[in-house]
């Protein structure tokens, strides 16, 4: 089976939103913490792709799973 059906692929590009949406959280805040000018409305939503990247991994680990417990029920 391919690491695209078991999950593993959704994991790993989870991971990758997640870092981008918690790099966009950081640079959000540290504006507010030092009294500079807030940055643009975009920026703020780049932030909630911290919480996507979690949901994709979270499926991806669920994918993953489900596909080995078929394998370990096949080969019994």
């Amino acid at each position: 089976m391919s690491s695209k059906a078991s999950g593993e692929g959704l994991v790993r590009i989870g991971a990758v939103v997640f870092i981008v949406g918690a790099l966009a959280t950081i640079a959000t805040f540290v504006p507010l913490f030092f009294h500079l000018t807030p940055l643009p409305t975009p920026a703020y939503f780049a932030s909630m792709l911290m919480p996507l990247g979690f949901l994709l991994a979270l499926v991806g680990l669920f994918r993953s799973a489900r596909a080995q417990r078929r394998r370990a029920d096949a080969q019994a």
